[in-house]
């Protein structure tokens, strides 16, 4: 029998034109104006729907691969970001004497950071936060799955998920739908040659 090798999946609310955070995205507005209706729906994570479905599922991974900005604006999960996972910091630079808390460790190197991280969710999936992150697993090829939180609103301005992507297409299937009380939840296969 072989082993399943943990899927790498990025969660990420987004609104319809594309947007994950508002305008001014910073510490003390971390979602950016208007960004906090994005995690509407969130309001249903405990349900029985397709919302506490979802929600249910971030939380059994068993990894996640955070980008650096992202990790601080979270006030650095302080150290857990569930169950004490690994939290595996994607970073250009590390400065000496920085030591993240609880689990978490930096890394320079996306596929070290991949398969580390991968190995530490064994048969679990392994979140992803971060649109920087998203980028550079899914340009290293190691990005296996979007699972995406598609809100109804247009936000008009702000951060997006897949801004100035350089590179050929990348072909996605779409693998489910469930349509929660304030977002549809999208799941995409990354398709690779």
């Amino acid at each position: 029998m072989t082993r399943q090798t943990a899927q790498i999946r990025l969660y990420m609310a987004m609104s319809l034109d594309g947007f994950i955070a508002g305008p001014d995205d910073r510490p003390g507005q971390e979602l950016g104006q208007g960004g906090g209706r994005l995690f509407n729906w969130l309001d249903h994570r405990m349900s029985d729907g397709p919302d506490g479905q979802v929600y249910g599922e971030a939380m059994a991974t068993g990894a996640v691969i955070s980008g650096r900005r992202t990790f601080e604006l979270a006030g650095r999960w302080q150290g857990d970001h569930h169950d004490g996972v690994p939290i595996n910091v994607l970073t250009h630079h590390v400065d000496e004497g920085d030591e993240p808390p609880g689990s978490a460790r930096f890394y320079t190197d996306v596929l070290a950071c991949a398969a580390d991280a991968r190995a530490a969710a064994g048969d679990r999936a392994v979140l992803v936060h971060g649109a920087g992150a998203a980028r550079a697993l899914l340009e290293a090829g190691q990005l296996d799955e979007l699972e995406i939180h598609l809100v109804p609103v247009l936000l008009g301005a702000g951060r997006r998920l897949f801004d100035d992507r350089d590179g050929d297409p990348t072909e996605l299937r779409l693998v489910r739908r469930l349509d929660g009380r304030d977002a549809t939840h999208l799941r995409y296969q990354v398709l690779r040659s």
